[in-house]
């Protein structure tokens, strides 16, 4: 299972085709909507989640609401498309017209961004041509990816999803929801402004953001996916390639602006002796094999284990600043201060739901290259067969 995504920022439209989804899976663009609109929500979004109210097409792979085993096509158009015709157009400019008398030009890389490094790489002295497509705008598709991911999973029997932990050092109390299924946590982010379980902490997070808002700078923070009723060996150990907390990490810090990721209990296992660690293996009629604790997140040897799986990762602060730092014209080489497009405070709620949704598409592609998958009844029988053997191990 595949996909690929193209577009730029401000071009006419974001397209990705996905491969490899069974046949007769559900899907209708409502269910996808339900999450671009909630990837555009939280506190500390800018000006552009006013202009672009994203909607997906679903243009291929689908009849009467089921997928057909063909690849599935997905187009998001950008409504700000029309203030940019001119500056962002696909046919080649008119001989006289000077590339250099083009609006929105940019000479200034911004430091954090992948402008400068971009640039460099492709060979564009417009520096425009990197940021079009390194703007975590292409997130848009992803999500929709994800979504379409996270619907497999559901018939799988899998839930799956992502909350903000922490941002600028604010930390939500996660002790208030222990014990609570994903679905239950869901209803508690959905209806909070920073997409926290814990309603106190979203209040000082809510007041950093707006003062961070107010000084022309950004803030970052921490978000946690929670992914529940995964089988046993999904993911292995016998190649590097094929362990699953290898492609969640990668999947995670794919993410435009995130700089690391842990599991479990994470680099707090650094402070620990292993028997402060490990998860102790217990057995009952009613369970099979499972954890006393879940320490590790569900993950042992690149496999699951049945517990949930709980990945977390850190996105750095938005490097395009109204406060601008000092960088370097590529042009006259004098300093000068970075180029400001538009811009969050903070887009580390946002950034929640762009991780649920590359986490599943991950968890989803793992269980589709690990069992028969041309059929979704082939599938989910498959995956039911896959419990009873492990419990009955």
């Amino acid at each position: 299972m595949r996909y690929l995504t193209a577009g730029e920022s401000h071009g006419p439209q974001l397209t990705t085709i996905i491969e490899g989804l069974p046949s007769l899976l559900p899907i209708t663009a409502e269910q996808i909507n339900y999450d671009l609109k909630r990837r555009q929500g939280g506190h500390g979004r800018g000006r552009r989640m006013q202009i672009e109210k994203d909607t997906v097409e679903i243009v291929g792979g689908v009849r009467h609401g089921k997928t057909l085993g063909s690849p599935v096509a997905l187009v998001v158009k950008n409504d700000d498309w029309k203030h940019w015709t001119k500056i962002m157009g696909i046919e080649p400019l008119p001989e006289d017209v000077d590339p250099s008398e083009i609006k929105r030009q940019i000479s200034r890389p911004r430091p954090g961004h992948a402008d400068l490094v971009g640039g460099i790489k492709y060979g564009h002295r417009d520096l425009r041509n990197v940021l079009e497509r390194s703007s975590a705008r292409e997130t848009t598709v992803r999500v929709a990816v994800g979504s379409v991911a996270k619907a497999l999973l559901k018939e799988l029997g899998i839930s799956i999803v992502g909350h903000v932990t922490e941002i600028y050092g604010i930390k939500a109390d996660t002790s208030k929801v222990a014990g609570k299924s994903a679905d239950e946590i869901r209803q508690i982010v959905e209806n909070d402004p920073c997409y926290s379980v814990d309603p106190e902490a979203s209040a000082k997070m809510v007041e950093a953001i707006d003062e961070a808002k107010k000084a022309g700078d950004s803030i970052g923070g921490v978000v946690e996916v929670i992914v529940e009723g995964m089988p046993p060996g999904v993911g292995s150990y016998v190649h590097y390639d094929r362990k699953l907390d290898g492609k969640l990490a990668q999947a995670m810090l794919s993410i435009n602006a995130f700089k690391g990721v842990e599991f479990g209990i994470g680099f707090e296992m650094a402070r620990r002796r292993g028997s402060e660690v490990h998860d102790e293996i217990v057995w009952d009629d009613k369970q099979g094999y499972h954890r006393r604790t879940n320490r590790l997140g569900g993950l042992e040897g690149g496999m699951s284990t049945g517990m949930p799986i709980i990945v977390r990762g850190v996105m750095k602060p938005i490097p395009t600043l109204y406060k601008p730092l000092e960088s370097v014209d590529i042009e006259t080489k004098e300093p000068f201060k970075a180029s400001v497009e538009r811009s969050d405070a903070c887009a580390v709620p946002a950034a929640s739901v762009v991780a649920e949704c590359v986490i599943a598409w991950e968890i989803a592609k793992a269980i589709v290259e690990q069992f028969h998958s041309d059929q979704l009844p082939q599938l989910k029988a498959q995956i039911e067969e896959a419990r009873k053997l492990a419990k009955e191990f």
